[in-house]
């Protein structure tokens, strides 16, 4: 397999050579052991085919290489604003990238920037300027490790309803309104709160658990979480099998919301809020305690819920919630 490395003078007039005995890029890169992109890019940039000349190739190699580089970032304080605005608030350098080309598209080059350019940047500032600027990255795990609380010896949970039962619409994805929940533990097991993402636009809720996370006070603290969401989007919840959960039955009782539990030790089942847990933990994270105040956890789910998501074609979950309303509203009127 052909290299990377720098193309030298000896290599650029092998690939002159091998214009004029008109062989083919695929053959060129073959015969000098070299990529065929690096020996596309390499002609395609001196002049093509029919004007490529070693010499002058490598001289124009040599300057570029030995010219000092403006990055863009640096060069254009507008968008350099917008980009540091998106640190700031805890987006990750591809969510900001991708939600300019969402607002912009590729139309004006001045508005745009690649998520590589932008860690480009960051990573050529000195050290301690980002703190300097308010700026904290984010920071993420290198490795994705089993999740699961231990349970009592003993504890289940009566009634349950399988995932395997849920309609085939919730693993599609077809459907507003389907949710998972989990609940995240703080520091020494004291505190928590319970979460709920919506499947398909993931929107987030964060539920305030301030005297403790029995079943009797996650059932309630849930039916008074869900009467602020919008009735008609919450047809069903999926839970992993924490006791929390034991009260399902008076909690779809009071709000006529199915819930269905994952299979022991499979957090994948619930993937979407196994990933959101983990943005929230961004802002609580393990070795701290879970606050109590309601208002701090609305805050963190405004938070999520504004940012924009890969996933969502860099929308956010605010504006994709409110898009499937409006168009729900619309084919029922």
């Amino acid at each position: 397999m052909g290299t990377r490395r720098p193309l030298t003078l000896e290599d650029r007039e092998e690939i002159s050579r091998c214009l004029v005995a008109k062989m083919s890029g695929t053959d060129i890169a073959a015969h000098i052991g070299r990529t065929p992109s690096l020996v596309s890019q390499e002609i395609s940039r001196h002049g093509g085919r029919d004007g490529y000349r070693a010499h002058r190739a490598d001289a124009h190699a040599a300057t570029s290489r030995s010219r000092p580089k403006c990055r863009k970032l640096d060069d254009n304080p507008r968008l350099r604003a917008r980009v540091e605005d998106g640190l700031k608030i805890g987006w990750s350098p591809d969510q900001i990238a991708g939600r300019l080309r969402h607002e912009h598209g590729y139309t004006d080059p001045g508005k745009v920037i690649s998520h590589e350019a932008i860690y480009t940047w960051i990573y050529a500032l000195p050290k301690g300027e980002l703190a300097a600027r308010g700026i904290e990255l984010r920071k993420g795990g290198t490795e994705r490790k089993p999740r699961g609380r231990k349970k009592s010896p003993g504890a289940r949970i009566v009634g349950m309803r399988s995932i395997d039962d849920r309609p085939e619409e919730v693993a599609g994805r077809q459907v507003l309104g389907h949710w998972e929940g989990d609940l995240i533990i703080g520091k020494a097991g004291k505190t928590a709160a319970g979460t709920l993402v919506e499947r398909v636009s993931r929107f987030t809720a964060i539920v305030a658990l301030p005297d403790d996370r029995t079943s009797d006070a996650a059932c309630d603290a849930l039916i008074a979480k869900v009467t602020d969401l919008p009735e008609r989007f919450l047809k069903s919840i999926t839970w992993d099998q924490g006791i929390e959960m034991a009260k399902h039955a008076a909690f779809t009782l009071a709000t006529e919301i199915d819930v269905y539990f994952a299979h022991p030790h499979s957090p994948w089942e619930r993937g979407t809020n196994e990933n959101t847990n983990g943005l929230i933990r961004e802002y609580i994270p393990k070795s701290t305690e879970i606050p109590s105040n309601e208002q701090i956890l609305n805050d963190i789910a405004d938070s999520l819920n504004s940012r924009p998501r890969r996933v969502l074609n860099y929308k956010t979950p605010a504006e994709v919630l409110a898009e499937l309303i409006a168009a729900e509203i619309h084919s029922t009127d």
